[in-house]
């Protein structure tokens, strides 16, 4: 059982390209067809093991004592058979930082994680979207069509993250260029990653001399006492772990809300929250679909499975969510939803990313409140790449307004 079955190299379903974003629950069929957890091909060349039934997927997350985040252990990786260009290195590959570490090392790094996130004022992150919401509308309140996913669900995260980390306003431009480039999934993505790591460290260190009240300040003075490096890593993984997320389920629960009839019939009543539409939406549309990669420490099964040491382990959050062998009766309100994973590297933000993606929304809703959909008959096109679940484009058109609607002071950078 140490290397992978032939399936494994040919034939097996394809967690990438356009066929994968255009109809993803076909090939999650194909993969619940091998059982728990099946072989599929994530990038050209490189090859995973995928777990779509929920039940495995929470024994997997749980059990720390047979798999383990560190990538180090990939042997495809350390024997050189995964291409160096590869295009999903870049969320794979190890970095020192709570996402790939076990054990004592994990515990100092979220600790040093979950104390910063923690000391975000919940009234502070609100008034930081919205205005960073305002902000975007303003750009487009005049023109009466925008698109959702481009000016609004990509940009607001952003924008909200550079202020929680602190970063100057002549840096902002930079940071938002660069973290739009890391989430392209394109050929500019290592360029941005790169620019972005770049920016990060110039925080560090500019935070190093001048502390503030961010997350940058807060993570290199924690008591967990980080090194530079691993100060980076964990602002480049707080950061990245919260942009596709934030964007997509901004994207999909305004698609909810504008496109169901009984949703969008009940918010207009004053019936529905945005945030029971948010929780329907992580259910149906997990933002990463694909993720919270594993390795066994050896050869071993997952519910019947057999799974080699050394070989990456997925959890498909997209299809658990959608496993046919749940309870029929579960309701959208519960929270055994994978969106967010589960065990130890549960992610530390719910709270904060709810709150980002509710402000967000709400702000939308209330200042372009009669917009609609351009078609509301076609699906969305989902972004290439096997790791996030996340549309390509969204239009909606709706009645000019006054850009005056918005007062100056009410966006990022007005004066108070």
């Amino acid at each position: 059982m140490t290397t992978p079955p032939p399936l494994a190299t040919s034939g097996c379903p394809m967690l990438h390209g356009a066929a994968f974003a255009a109809r993803p629950s076909a090939v999650y069929d194909q993969l619940r067809a091998q059982g728990p957890a099946g072989w599929a091909e994530i990038a050209p060349g490189v090859h995973a093991l995928v777990v779509t039934n929920h039940r495995a997927a929470v024994t997997l997350l749980n059990d720390t004592a047979v798999y383990s985040k560190d990538s180090r252990l990939w042997a495809a990786l350390a024997q050189g058979q995964v291409p160096p260009d590869s295009p999903v290195l870049g969320m794979m590959a190890w970095r020192p930082s709570v996402l790939y570490t076990d054990g004592d090392e994990h515990a100092r790094l979220r600790w040093a994680m979950d104390d910063c996130i923690a000391r975000i004022s919940p009234h502070r992150l609100r008034e930081i979207t919205r205005r960073s919401a305002l902000t975007l509308i303003a750009r487009v309140i005049a023109r009466g069509q925008a698109d959702l996913m481009a000016d609004f669900a990509d940009m607001v995260p952003m924008l909200v993250f550079a202020d929680l980390l602190g970063c100057p306003p002549e840096k902002t431009d930079q940071m938002v260029r660069a973290c739009q480039d890391l989430i392209s999934a394109g050929p500019e993505a290592a360029q941005g990653a790169a620019d972005f790591a770049g920016l990060l460290f110039e925080l560090i260190q500019l935070r190093r001399a001048r502390p503030g009240q961010d997350l940058t300040s807060w993570m290199i003075n924690h008591g967990a006492a980080l090194s530079d490096d691993e100060a980076l890593n964990q602002l480049f993984c707080v950061t990245g772990a919260g942009l596709i997320p934030a964007a997509a389920a901004t994207a999909w629960t305004l698609h909810l809300l504008l496109r169901d009839d009984e949703y969008a019939g009940s918010l207009a009543a004053g019936t529905l929250t945005v945030r029971r539409a948010l929780s329907k939406a992580l259910w149906e549309r997990a933002p990463m679909a694909n993720f919270s990669v594993h390795f066994a420490r050896y050869d071993t099964y997952l519910h019947g499975v057999p799974v080699p040491g050394g070989v990456p382990v997925l959890i498909s959050h997209a299809a658990a969510n959608t496993d046919p062998a749940l309870p029929s009766g579960l309701s959208y309100d519960s929270q055994a939803h994978l969106a967010w994973s589960a065990g130890p590297h549960r992610c530390p933000a719910i709270s904060q990313a709810t709150t980002i993606v509710q402000t967000a929304v709400e702000t939308i809703l209330d200042q372009l409140w009669d917009m609609a959909l351009t078609d509301e008959s076609a699906k969305p096109l989902l972004r290439h790449g096997p790791f996030h679940q996340c549309p390509q484009t969204m239009p909606v058109t709706f009645r000019p307004k006054s850009a005056d609607r918005i007062p100056a002071t009410a966006i990022a950078g007005g004066t108070s």
